[in-house]
Protein backbone atom coordinates (compact mmCIF):
# COMPACT_ATOMS: atom_id res chain seq x y z
CA UNK A 1 0.00 0.00 0.00
CA UNK A 2 2.82 2.36 -0.90
CA UNK A 3 0.38 4.77 -2.51
CA UNK A 4 -1.47 5.39 0.76
CA UNK A 5 -0.86 8.34 3.10
CA UNK A 6 -0.77 7.16 6.70
CA UNK A 7 0.80 10.13 8.52
CA UNK A 8 2.60 13.40 7.87
CA UNK A 9 5.20 15.29 9.88
CA UNK A 10 5.81 18.61 8.13
CA UNK A 11 7.29 21.83 9.48
CA UNK A 12 5.76 24.63 7.44
CA UNK A 13 6.87 28.28 7.55
CA UNK A 14 5.01 30.08 10.32
CA UNK A 15 3.73 26.84 11.82
CA UNK A 16 2.52 27.37 15.38
CA UNK A 17 0.56 24.20 16.18
CA UNK A 18 0.04 20.65 14.97
CA UNK A 19 -2.83 18.29 15.67
CA UNK A 20 -3.32 14.73 14.47
CA UNK A 21 -6.97 13.77 14.35
CA UNK A 22 -8.49 10.42 13.56
CA UNK A 23 -8.05 10.89 9.83
CA UNK A 24 -6.61 14.38 9.32
CA UNK A 25 -3.32 16.03 10.13
CA UNK A 26 -3.94 19.70 10.91
CA UNK A 27 -1.26 22.41 10.90
CA UNK A 28 -1.88 25.90 12.29
CA UNK A 29 -0.01 28.71 10.57
CA UNK A 30 0.65 31.94 12.48
CA UNK A 31 -2.48 31.21 14.55
CA UNK A 32 -4.52 32.44 11.58
CA UNK A 33 -4.69 29.66 9.00
CA UNK A 34 -5.29 25.92 9.06
CA UNK A 35 -3.63 23.47 6.71
CA UNK A 36 -5.81 20.36 6.77
CA UNK A 37 -4.31 17.25 5.18
CA UNK A 38 -6.67 14.33 4.59
CA UNK A 39 -4.74 11.14 5.24
CA UNK A 40 -5.81 7.68 4.11
CA UNK A 41 -6.46 6.61 7.71
CA UNK A 42 -9.93 5.27 8.42
CA UNK A 43 -11.78 5.26 11.73
CA UNK A 44 -14.88 3.50 13.00
CA UNK A 45 -16.45 3.41 16.46
CA UNK A 46 -14.03 6.25 17.30
CA UNK A 47 -11.05 3.94 16.73
CA UNK A 48 -8.45 4.46 14.00
CA UNK A 49 -8.05 1.20 12.13
CA UNK A 50 -4.47 -0.04 11.64
CA UNK A 51 -4.23 0.09 7.84
CA UNK A 52 -4.83 3.01 5.45
CA UNK A 53 -7.23 3.01 2.48
CA UNK A 54 -5.56 4.13 -0.79
CA UNK A 55 -7.01 7.38 -2.22
CA UNK A 56 -9.49 7.78 0.64
CA UNK A 57 -7.93 11.09 1.64
CA UNK A 58 -8.13 12.43 -1.90
CA UNK A 59 -11.75 11.35 -2.19
CA UNK A 60 -12.72 12.96 1.12
CA UNK A 61 -10.87 16.19 0.45
CA UNK A 62 -12.17 16.64 -3.08
CA UNK A 63 -15.77 15.83 -2.11
CA UNK A 64 -15.55 18.31 0.77
CA UNK A 65 -14.14 21.00 -1.53
CA UNK A 66 -16.91 20.28 -4.06
CA UNK A 67 -19.65 20.75 -1.48
CA UNK A 68 -18.02 23.69 0.32
CA UNK A 69 -18.00 25.54 -2.98
CA UNK A 70 -21.58 24.45 -3.75
CA UNK A 71 -22.98 25.69 -0.41
CA UNK A 72 -21.03 28.90 0.12
CA UNK A 73 -24.19 30.89 -0.68
CA UNK A 74 -25.94 29.32 2.34
CA UNK A 75 -23.25 29.83 4.98
CA UNK A 76 -19.70 31.21 4.74
CA UNK A 77 -17.09 28.49 5.13
CA UNK A 78 -13.49 28.29 6.23
CA UNK A 79 -11.95 27.25 2.88
CA UNK A 80 -9.47 29.58 1.17
CA UNK A 81 -7.95 27.11 -1.27
CA UNK A 82 -7.09 23.50 -2.08
CA UNK A 83 -3.55 23.47 -3.50
CA UNK A 84 -3.24 19.66 -3.51
CA UNK A 85 -5.74 16.81 -3.95
CA UNK A 86 -5.49 15.95 -0.24
CA UNK A 87 -5.08 19.47 1.18
CA UNK A 88 -7.46 22.27 2.07
CA UNK A 89 -6.19 25.51 3.57
CA UNK A 90 -8.56 27.86 5.31
CA UNK A 91 -9.33 30.37 8.00
CA UNK A 92 -8.77 29.39 11.61
CA UNK A 93 -12.03 29.52 13.58
CA UNK A 94 -12.93 28.69 17.16
CA UNK A 95 -15.03 25.52 16.84
CA UNK A 96 -18.35 25.15 18.59
CA UNK A 97 -18.01 22.09 20.89
CA UNK A 98 -20.98 20.33 19.29
CA UNK A 99 -21.60 18.46 16.05
CA UNK A 100 -24.90 19.11 14.30
CA UNK A 101 -26.12 15.72 13.10
CA UNK A 102 -29.06 15.91 10.71
CA UNK A 103 -31.10 12.77 10.00
CA UNK A 104 -33.66 12.27 7.27
CA UNK A 105 -34.07 8.51 7.80
CA UNK A 106 -34.04 6.12 10.74
CA UNK A 107 -30.71 4.42 10.12
CA UNK A 108 -27.40 3.67 11.77
CA UNK A 109 -27.03 4.53 15.45
CA UNK A 110 -30.49 6.16 15.51
CA UNK A 111 -32.06 2.87 14.44
CA UNK A 112 -29.98 0.92 16.97
CA UNK A 113 -31.27 3.25 19.70
CA UNK A 114 -34.84 3.05 18.42
CA UNK A 115 -34.71 -0.74 18.23
CA UNK A 116 -33.94 -0.83 21.96
CA UNK A 117 -37.31 0.79 22.61
CA UNK A 118 -36.29 4.44 22.89
CA UNK A 119 -38.67 6.90 21.24
CA UNK A 120 -36.61 10.01 21.90
CA UNK A 121 -33.13 10.77 20.56
CA UNK A 122 -31.28 13.83 21.86
CA UNK A 123 -34.56 15.21 23.14
CA UNK A 124 -36.28 14.77 19.77
CA UNK A 125 -39.42 12.62 19.78
CA UNK A 126 -39.51 9.83 17.19
CA UNK A 127 -42.88 8.38 16.08
CA UNK A 128 -43.78 4.83 17.06
CA UNK A 129 -44.04 2.02 14.53
CA UNK A 130 -41.15 2.97 12.25
CA UNK A 131 -38.90 0.45 10.50
CA UNK A 132 -35.17 0.51 9.83
CA UNK A 133 -34.23 2.98 7.06
CA UNK A 134 -37.72 4.51 7.03
CA UNK A 135 -37.91 8.14 6.03
CA UNK A 136 -38.67 10.41 8.97
CA UNK A 137 -41.64 12.80 8.75
CA UNK A 138 -39.09 15.62 8.50
CA UNK A 139 -35.32 15.93 9.01
CA UNK A 140 -34.30 16.11 12.67
CA UNK A 141 -31.18 17.40 14.42
CA UNK A 142 -29.58 15.07 16.98
CA UNK A 143 -26.49 16.92 18.23
CA UNK A 144 -23.51 15.42 19.99
CA UNK A 145 -20.82 16.97 22.13
CA UNK A 146 -17.48 17.08 20.36
CA UNK A 147 -15.05 14.99 22.38
CA UNK A 148 -11.31 15.70 22.16
CA UNK A 149 -10.73 12.00 22.82
CA UNK A 150 -12.97 8.96 22.98
CA UNK A 151 -16.65 8.86 22.13
CA UNK A 152 -18.83 11.85 21.30
CA UNK A 153 -21.92 12.01 23.51
CA UNK A 154 -25.53 12.59 22.50
CA UNK A 155 -27.00 15.75 23.95
CA UNK A 156 -30.28 17.62 23.61
CA UNK A 157 -30.83 21.11 22.25
CA UNK A 158 -32.14 22.16 25.67
CA UNK A 159 -29.06 20.86 27.50
CA UNK A 160 -26.69 22.61 25.10
CA UNK A 161 -28.37 25.95 25.76
CA UNK A 162 -28.98 25.38 29.48
CA UNK A 163 -25.33 24.43 30.12
CA UNK A 164 -24.07 27.38 28.08
CA UNK A 165 -22.19 25.11 25.68
CA UNK A 166 -23.53 27.30 22.86
CA UNK A 167 -25.52 30.48 23.33
CA UNK A 168 -29.19 30.28 22.40
CA UNK A 169 -28.86 32.82 19.59
CA UNK A 170 -25.88 31.02 18.07
CA UNK A 171 -27.53 27.62 18.41
CA UNK A 172 -30.67 28.79 16.65
CA UNK A 173 -28.47 29.98 13.78
CA UNK A 174 -26.59 26.67 13.71
CA UNK A 175 -29.91 24.83 13.40
CA UNK A 176 -30.98 27.02 10.49
CA UNK A 177 -27.66 26.54 8.72
CA UNK A 178 -27.64 22.78 9.32
CA UNK A 179 -31.14 22.23 7.95
CA UNK A 180 -30.48 24.46 4.93
CA UNK A 181 -27.26 22.59 4.17
CA UNK A 182 -29.04 19.26 4.49
CA UNK A 183 -31.73 20.42 2.10
CA UNK A 184 -29.10 21.48 -0.46
CA UNK A 185 -27.20 18.23 0.02
CA UNK A 186 -30.42 16.25 -0.46
CA UNK A 187 -31.18 18.09 -3.69
CA UNK A 188 -27.67 17.60 -5.06
CA UNK A 189 -27.64 13.90 -4.12
CA UNK A 190 -31.03 13.36 -5.79
CA UNK A 191 -29.69 14.74 -9.08
CA UNK A 192 -27.06 11.99 -8.95
CA UNK A 193 -29.55 9.24 -8.10
CA UNK A 194 -28.65 9.16 -4.41
CA UNK A 195 -30.44 9.71 -1.10
CA UNK A 196 -28.66 11.71 1.60
CA UNK A 197 -29.71 9.73 4.67
CA UNK A 198 -27.90 11.59 7.43
CA UNK A 199 -24.82 13.73 7.91
CA UNK A 200 -22.97 15.91 10.38
CA UNK A 201 -21.87 19.53 10.25
CA UNK A 202 -19.33 21.40 12.32
CA UNK A 203 -19.27 25.15 12.75
CA UNK A 204 -16.88 27.67 14.21
CA UNK A 205 -16.61 31.38 14.87
CA UNK A 206 -14.14 34.03 13.81
CA UNK A 207 -14.98 37.26 15.54
CA UNK A 208 -18.77 37.47 15.54
CA UNK A 209 -19.18 35.52 12.30
CA UNK A 210 -20.20 31.85 12.09
CA UNK A 211 -18.43 29.66 9.53
CA UNK A 212 -18.97 26.12 8.32
CA UNK A 213 -15.73 24.27 9.07
CA UNK A 214 -14.16 20.86 8.47
CA UNK A 215 -15.64 18.51 5.85
CA UNK A 216 -19.15 18.35 4.42
CA UNK A 217 -21.21 15.58 2.77
CA UNK A 218 -18.29 13.16 2.55
CA UNK A 219 -18.66 9.40 3.14
CA UNK A 220 -16.93 9.84 6.50
CA UNK A 221 -19.56 12.32 7.67
CA UNK A 222 -22.61 11.17 5.70
CA UNK A 223 -24.65 8.15 4.70
CA UNK A 224 -26.09 7.68 1.21
CA UNK A 225 -28.50 5.16 -0.33
CA UNK A 226 -29.05 4.35 -4.01
CA UNK A 227 -32.34 6.09 -4.83
CA UNK A 228 -33.76 3.66 -7.40
CA UNK A 229 -33.05 0.68 -5.13
CA UNK A 230 -34.29 2.21 -1.90
CA UNK A 231 -38.03 1.50 -2.04
CA UNK A 232 -37.71 -2.09 -3.28
CA UNK A 233 -35.17 -2.92 -0.62
CA UNK A 234 -37.19 -1.15 2.07
CA UNK A 235 -40.42 -2.95 1.20
CA UNK A 236 -38.64 -6.30 1.32
CA UNK A 237 -36.83 -5.35 4.55
CA UNK A 238 -33.54 -5.91 2.74
CA UNK A 239 -30.27 -4.22 3.64
CA UNK A 240 -29.81 -0.94 1.81
CA UNK A 241 -26.70 -0.61 -0.31
CA UNK A 242 -24.55 1.81 1.65
CA UNK A 243 -22.43 4.38 -0.09
CA UNK A 244 -20.88 5.45 3.18
CA UNK A 245 -18.59 4.23 5.91
CA UNK A 246 -21.47 2.25 7.47
CA UNK A 247 -20.52 -0.88 5.56
CA UNK A 248 -17.11 -0.75 7.31
CA UNK A 249 -18.85 -0.53 10.68
CA UNK A 250 -21.09 -3.46 9.71
CA UNK A 251 -18.06 -5.51 8.67
CA UNK A 252 -16.40 -4.78 12.01
CA UNK A 253 -19.54 -5.74 13.95
CA UNK A 254 -19.85 -8.97 11.97
CA UNK A 255 -16.27 -9.71 13.05
CA UNK A 256 -16.91 -8.99 16.72
CA UNK A 257 -15.64 -5.42 17.03
CA UNK A 258 -17.57 -2.33 18.18
CA UNK A 259 -14.77 -0.32 19.76
CA UNK A 260 -15.39 -1.71 23.24
CA UNK A 261 -12.69 -2.49 25.78
CA UNK A 262 -11.04 -5.86 25.26
CA UNK A 263 -12.15 -6.25 21.65
CA UNK A 264 -9.51 -6.74 18.96
CA UNK A 265 -9.71 -5.13 15.54
CA UNK A 266 -10.17 -7.89 12.93
CA UNK A 267 -7.52 -8.40 10.26
CA UNK A 268 -7.97 -6.05 7.32
CA UNK A 269 -6.95 -8.09 4.29
CA UNK A 270 -5.62 -6.50 1.11
CA UNK A 271 -8.82 -7.60 -0.65
CA UNK A 272 -11.00 -5.86 1.93
CA UNK A 273 -8.87 -2.69 1.78
CA UNK A 274 -9.21 -2.60 -2.01
CA UNK A 275 -12.98 -3.01 -1.74
CA UNK A 276 -13.18 -0.08 0.69
CA UNK A 277 -11.04 2.07 -1.63
CA UNK A 278 -13.26 1.18 -4.58
CA UNK A 279 -16.37 2.12 -2.58
CA UNK A 280 -14.92 5.53 -1.76
CA UNK A 281 -14.02 6.20 -5.40
CA UNK A 282 -17.50 5.06 -6.48
CA UNK A 283 -19.08 7.52 -4.09
CA UNK A 284 -16.91 10.38 -5.38
CA UNK A 285 -18.03 9.72 -8.94
CA UNK A 286 -21.68 9.23 -8.02
CA UNK A 287 -21.79 12.33 -5.82
CA UNK A 288 -19.97 14.76 -8.07
CA UNK A 289 -20.80 13.36 -11.51
CA UNK A 290 -17.08 13.62 -12.27
CA UNK A 291 -14.55 10.92 -13.09
CA UNK A 292 -12.07 10.27 -10.30
CA UNK A 293 -8.49 10.96 -11.33
CA UNK A 294 -6.07 9.24 -8.92
CA UNK A 295 -3.20 11.52 -8.00
CA UNK A 296 0.39 10.55 -8.71
CA UNK A 297 1.58 9.44 -5.27
CA UNK A 298 5.12 8.42 -6.11
CA UNK A 299 6.57 11.43 -4.24
CA UNK A 300 3.54 12.05 -2.09
CA UNK A 301 5.06 13.87 0.89
CA UNK A 302 7.27 16.07 -1.30
CA UNK A 303 4.29 16.94 -3.50
CA UNK A 304 2.14 17.96 -0.54
CA UNK A 305 4.87 19.99 1.13
CA UNK A 306 5.69 21.89 -2.06
CA UNK A 307 2.01 22.69 -2.78
CA UNK A 308 1.36 23.97 0.74
CA UNK A 309 4.49 26.14 0.86
CA UNK A 310 3.70 27.64 -2.54
CA UNK A 311 0.16 28.50 -1.38
CA UNK A 312 1.30 30.01 1.91
CA UNK A 313 3.95 32.07 0.11
CA UNK A 314 1.47 33.44 -2.41
CA UNK A 315 -1.20 34.04 0.25
CA UNK A 316 1.10 36.06 2.50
Amino acid sequence: MSNALLTTNFHFPGQTKFYRGKVRDVYTIKDKLLVMIASDRISAFDVVLPKPIPYKGQVLNQIAVFFLDATADIVPNWKLGSPDPVVTIGQLCKPFPVEMIVRGYLSGSAWRTYKKGHREICGVAIPDGLREHERLPQPIITPTTKAAEGHDEDISREAIIEKGIVSESDYIQLEKYALALFERGTEMAAKQGLILVDTKYEFGKSGDKIFLIDEIHTPDSSRYFIADEYLKRFEKAETQKQLSKEFVREWLMENGFQGQAGQEIPEMTDDFIQKVSTRYIELFEKLTGQSFVPSDNRNLHMRIESAVIDFLTSFS
